[in-house]
Parts: structure tokens; sequence; C-alpha cells
């Protein structure tokens, strides 16, 4: 008998061959779990489960219900596609695919050289099933850098040797399935047989990949998707690829070629084009008395709301702020969540009627006075701030409800402009591995809140899970309502974050438990050439963040 190792699960140890991999001993624990086992945690770090016993060591399981899982079904759901692809079209078709950006319970995949009909969506998903139903092997080789660049390049993936022509790291993992090479940033699953749900759906000239969520990984949803949304992450990614931006290679050739500063100004004057352009429907409607405007945390409803206001004022509105955030209800009022803790997110922590006895009231002229909500005593507080809308007064009124209707049941519909904002990032690390919008919007928080408030990157992300949930419930709902959309994503952000993000993330001590998710970023982080922020005007919405801005944000 070769050497042994002791396995410890739990309270229970156990003792395998050295070389065991952790599969066959997920496959003996596996139906004391309701949801499939995905990962393995080695000594509380994460690890694939193709990966082998090679001593003593405590383990734990991650499951596909588990954020971790779930990632890396979605990366093994997408090698399966491009793979599939590549098979249908042949050698003699040059046709690439593209994961694009989340829109639903699906992910939207672009195809370039080749038209994508019915009977080729038919095709591609008759391919994946042979694939999952062969359980085939999804192996990972670690390669030089320089051996993995020629191996992506003679595969005609310039996306991906462009990309690691800026990562310091010495080798790359390269997976394999069925003869098939690429590079996924992220844990992937040992073999397809673990693909047993999705769904395939034709859109435009590409795919959506409709998968099960996290919340419900045994359950395949309903696709439904979300026109506005859809719409709003098209023409974003429109207007990158016109700026000749498609991954973070190409705007880390930018940021080499000393092109940055101009990718800032146009970029930041498109924005400005867009909050105009918004402002002028606003005034075009003219009955307008109120802009309501919501979206999850970290957007950049602040400062947005701030341009807004002078762009409507440049057309002869004179526009005044109103925060949501005012009208709580006294603290002892403030519903409980679960755990016993207040819940801040709900609608029922708002003071609905008394917000709508006062805007009804100022939309029949009268003259009214607003709270401003004290959140050391947990009470709204009268300070004399007066209002009467005379007629170019208009309200902008920010908050995560603002799109409910619920929240102003007693407004007339033609009297309220409904927007939403978010951070609708289209630029990808590479054509198989996008940049998820809440990265994003996590690492804006992380910055923020530590400049503002003190706050380590340790409590924003043990938050994270639960400021996640209030948006699931009280602002994604609500988004399609809005009569506009703007995404508040900038190309170059990331770059500019890095510099602030990385000394918090690595203040996370690995015995933490949010140690996992900061190695994460910081790995994710390192595909950027980080820039400085002082080319940044001060009223861009990274001020917001980052600091500097010309707004009291």
């Amino acid at each position: 008998m070769g050497e042994m190792a002791r396995i410890t699960i739990g309270e229970v140890t156990k003792e395998y061959p050295v070389g065991t991999s952790f599969e066959a001993i997920a496959s003996e624990y596996q139906k004391e779990f309701n949801d499939e086992i995905a990962l393995v945690k080695v000594n509380g770090k994460m690890c694939e489960l193709i990966k082998k016993v090679t001593g003593d060591a405590q383990i734990s399981f991650v499951t596909f219900r588990d954020s971790a899982g779930h990632k890396a079904y979605a990366r093994s759901i997408i090698l399966l596609l491009v793979k599939a692809a590549k098979d249908v079209f042949g050698e003699d078709v040059n046709a690439s695919l593209k994961v694009e950006f989340t829109v639903g319970s699906g992910l939207y995949v672009s195809v370039k050289g080749a038209e994508v009909s019915s009977s080729l969506t038919f095709a591609v998903r008759r391919r994946m099933d042979e694939m999952v139903l062969a359980n085939l092997p999804i192996t990972k080789t670690s390669y030089p850098t320089a051996v993995a660049r020629e191996i992506f390049k003679s595969n005609g993936m310039d996306d991906k040797y462009n990309l690691f022509r800026y990562r310091r790291s010495s080798t790359v993992n390269v997976y394999e399935l069925d003869g098939y090479k690429d590079y996924f940033y992220g844990y992937m699953l040992p073999s397809t047989g673990y693909l047993q749900r999705y769904e395939l759906i034709r859109q435009d000239n590409g795919f959506i990949v409709n998968l099960p969520r996290k919340t419900d990984p045994k359950k395949m949803p309903d696709f439904e998707l979300k026109e506005n949304l859809y719409q709003a992450l098209v023409d974003s990614t429109k207007w990158s690829n016109q700026f000749g931006i498609d991954n973070v290679g190409d705007l880390n050739d930018h940021i080499c070629h000393g092109a940055i500063s101009d990718l800032i100004m146009v970029q930041e004057a498109q924005q400005e084009r867009r909050i105009g352009e918004i402002a002028r429907e606003i005034v075009d409607r003219g009955n307008v008395k109120f802009v309501m405007i919501a979206g999850p945390s970290s957007s950049g409803k602040t400062s947005f709301s701030h341009r807004l206001s002078i762009e409507l004022r440049t057309l002869g509105l004179n526009p005044h702020p109103i925060a949501c955030d005012d009208y709580f209800v006294d603290r002892e009022q403030t519903p409980k969540d679960a755990d016993g803790n207040y819940n801040f997110e709900c609608l029922e922590a708002i003071d609905i009627k008394l917000f709508n006895d006062q805007m009804t009231a100022l939309l029949r002229g009268e003259r009214v006075e607003l709270p401003t909500f004290n959140f050391k005593a947990g009470r709204k507080e009268y300070k004399g701030n007066f209002k009467q809308l005379g007629p170019d007064d208009i309200l902008v009124i920010e908050g995560i409800h603002c799109l409910n209707d619920k929240l102003s049941y007693t407004l007339p519909k033609d009297s309220k402009y409904k927007i939403y904002i978010s951070a609708l990032t289209t630029l990808n690390i590479d054509n198989h591995n996008r940049i998820p919008t809440t990265d994003v919007r996590l690492l804006r928080r992380m910055v923020r809140d530590f400049r503002t408030r003190g706050a380590s990157a340790k409590r924003t992300l043990s938050m994270w899970r639960s400021v996640r949930k209030g948006e699931e419930e009280n602002i994604f709902p609500f988004q399609e309502t809005a009569d506009v959309m703007f995404n508040s994503a900038l190309i170059y952000e990331l770059s500019v974050l890095k510099q602030f993000a990385e000394p918090l993330l690595f203040g996370i001590e690995p015995d933490e438990p949010e140690y996992d998710e900061a190695n994460r970023l910081l790995k994710f982080l390192d595909y950027f050439l980080g820039i400085t922020s002082e080319h940044l005007p001060n009223n861009s919405l990274v001020r917001e963040f980052v600091g500097g801005s010309v707004f009291p944000v």
C-alpha cells in the first residue's frame, strides 16, 4: 500500500491514498448534500475537484448553491458552448464567440463570422448535449506564460495573447476539453457530466445561455428577456467597440501608448451628453414635477442626480434634491429581518404616508417643511427646510424604492419621470471571460466606504451578500418600469480603482472568512495596468468613490 493521508471532513477523519482526487472523495459525501458538490476547500483554500490529495488536510465542500460553485458552473458551460460551436462551425468557418453580459438568468453570447439561425442553435445545443452525456474530462495544465501566449496565438485567440502580455505571473492555467484549449478566470468543474441544466436560446446574432439560479440550482428558470436592460447593454457594448476597446488588453494598450487621457475626456463627454439628453426629455414632457432615481449600491446615484440637476438648470428648470432616506420611520418602528437586525432596505422602513402627503401637497402648490433624518438619533427632525413648487421647480428624488409606484402611490404617473442607473460594465477580460457588473460596484463601494466611513474591506465584503439580497428584492424587479436607463460604468475606472482597492484587500488575513473573495478580487485586478486619478474631471462619477468630487458625496 502506498503513502496514506488523513483527511478530516467536519469531525470525521479518514485515510486516503496520496493521489486520490477530491472528486472521488466528494462522491462519497454527495448523498449528505441537497445540491451537487462543485468545489472543495483544502485547509481553507478553494480548490477544484480535479486536484489530488498530497497530504493530511482539513476539507469542506462547496456546492452549486454557493457563489463560487455557481460561477464555476457558468464558466464550465461557456467552455462547453464554445467547444460545441467550434465543432458545429467546422474548420472552414472562422467564427468566434464572445460572452457579452448577464441579462436576467442568462448570459448573452454574440457570434462573429457566422450567421446564427434556429437550425444552427439547435445543432450547437445537440452537440453540447452529446458532450454532457459523454462526461468528457475538463483538464488543467499550467504552462509558462510565453508558451501559453503562443498556444493562444496559434488558435487565433488574439484577445488572450494580448491579455497575457501584461500579466506578471510566470505561468498560466490552460483548460482543455476534447482537444480544445482555452483560458478561464476562476475555478472549473472536473467534467461535462456536471452540466446537466442549461438552455440555449437564439438572440439576435448570438445565444442566450439560460442557467439555474444559485438560489435554486436544481430548477431551470423560465427565461424572460428584460428588453430595456438588454438594449442598454447592447448600446454600451457598441460604444466600447467603436472606441476600439473590447477587453482589458485593449485598455492596457491605451494606457501603454499614452492615450488614456483622451479616452477619459471622450468618455466623460459622452456620459455628459447622455445626461443632457435625459434632461431634455424631462423638459420636453412638460408636466414632470418628480424625477425618481433608483439603482443598486454604488451605481453613482448621488453624482448623477447632481449632474442631472445642473443640466436641468441650463434648460430653465429649478431642481431641488430630495433623499428618500430622510423619510425613514423612527428607529423603533423599523422592521427587522430574520436575524433580528434592522431592515433599512425594505419599503416598510420608509414613512410612505408622510412622503405621499408632502409630495401631494407640493404638487398642489402648498408650502411644506421637509424632514431630515438624524441617523445617530434614529428619527426625523425638522430644521426649517421649507419647499414650495413654482412653475419651473422640479424635485429630483433619489432612493432605492423610487421605481416602485407603491412609494409614490398618490402621485399622478405623468408627473413622474423614472430613471434606473447602474454600472452596466461591458468591458471583458477577454472574449470568454466577462467582468461582472457586481464586481465593479463592490470595488466602488469598498473604496468609497473606506474613504468616507473608515470601513475596512473586510466589513464591506461581509455585508455585500445582504446588500445584494436587498437589491434583488427592492430594485431589480422594477428596473424595466423606468422611463430611461443610465449606464454609469466607465471603461477606464477599474484601472483607477485598482490603486485604492488593492491595499485594502491585502489587509484581509488568510484565516478570515472574507479571504477567498479578497484573493479573487486581487487576482482580478492584476489584469489591469493602474492609472492615477489626477486626470479625472472633478465632476466624474468615479470621483464619488475615489474622492475629489466637486459634489458633496
